[in-house]
């Protein structure tokens, strides 16, 4: 009554699944931190803060294996925002650093959420709950 399938259904495992190459955790891990603290280094570049743009370039040499490109100058953006997104960025940094048991990058990106925070403490002006 019904004429069966001659062709392989495509959720049938492929005969070769070996032939491309697979990445372990710790490799994916090199990568995803490589690319925070790439980000990180864009806005810190930004900011114009070049003795921490070196200090992080230098892990995401390590991590990638190549110096990273770096920001011509800093932009018109406004400093508490840019502050702000390192802050997070340095916090994603750090989390990706803790799985991975990389010390180096922990303690970097841990001293540059320090730093963001001051900053931001001291860039945005205090508000007083009822200050007219």
């Amino acid at each position: 009554m019904y004429e069966p399938i001659r062709t392989k259904s495509v959720h049938t495992p492929a005969d070769h699944a070996d032939d491309f190459p697979h990445r372990s955790r710790e490799e994916e891990l090199d990568i995803q931190l490589a690319g925070h603290l790439a980000a990180l280094l864009a806005v810190t570049d930004e900011l114009d803060l070049g003795a921490a743009g070196d200090r992080i370039a230098e892990q995401v040499a390590r991590l990638r294996g190549a110096p990273p490109a770096r920001h011509a100058r800093p932009t018109d953006a406004p400093a508490l925002a840019l502050h702000h997104r390192a802050h997070a960025l340095a916090g994603r940094a750090l989390v990706v650093a803790a799985s991975r048991a990389d010390t180096a990058v922990a303690i970097l990106a841990a001293e540059r959420m320090d730093a963001h925070t001051v900053a931001m403490a001291t860039a945005s002006p205090a508000r007083l709950v009822g200050a007219h």
